[in-house]
């Protein structure tokens, strides 16, 4: 299933904010993410796949897992498999999703893995306060893929 990348940005309209992922911590990046769409921004994610998750791999992957594996298949509650749906399941998290002000915040972030042809030209901040090089003193972390990976989504080309 290819995303019409295209069709998805002109849902934003021309305004809107890129951030690259990559080399950031999840849940810092998330909560800087939620606040500014609080704030009314428009926001596209793109790199989700190489966002960092701090901790040692084993607690991390259990933590995931445990949370795919609650509930059933029918009647949820469910949890994504892909990189960038769990990002943006992520930022849900840190909005308040039970209020019309929080739905329509979540309405303004669009993710994606990797860079899509539409958006290679334009110019992608970066967070300093979710940076993994500037932020954490730990050496243990996973990438959002591998966690992916785990839980088992498999990337098709």
């Amino acid at each position: 299933m290819s995303v019409n990348v295209e069709r998805v940005l002109r849902t934003l309209g021309d305004d809107y904010r890129v951030i690259d992922a990559s080399g950031h911590i999840l849940g810092r990046l998330s909560s800087y993410i939620a606040k500014r769409l609080l704030e009314g921004e428009r926001i596209v994610v793109v790199n989700a796949e190489k966002a960092i998750i701090t901790g040692s791999p084993e607690n991390v992957f259990e933590r995931y897992k445990e949370k795919y594996d609650r509930g059933s298949k029918e009647k949820g509650p469910y949890f994504p498999r892909h990189p960038e749906k769990i990002f943006k399941r992520t930022v849900r998290g840190m909005l308040p999703w039970k209020s019309r002000r929080g739905r329509e915040a979540y309405r303004r972030l669009r993710v994606f893995m990797g860079v899509p042809e539409q958006l290679k030209d334009r110019e992608f901040e970066k967070v300093d306060v979710a940076l993994y090089e500037k932020v954490s003193k730990t050496e243990k972390y996973v990438y959002l893929e591998d966690v992916s990976r785990y839980l088992g989504y498999e990337v098709r080309a």
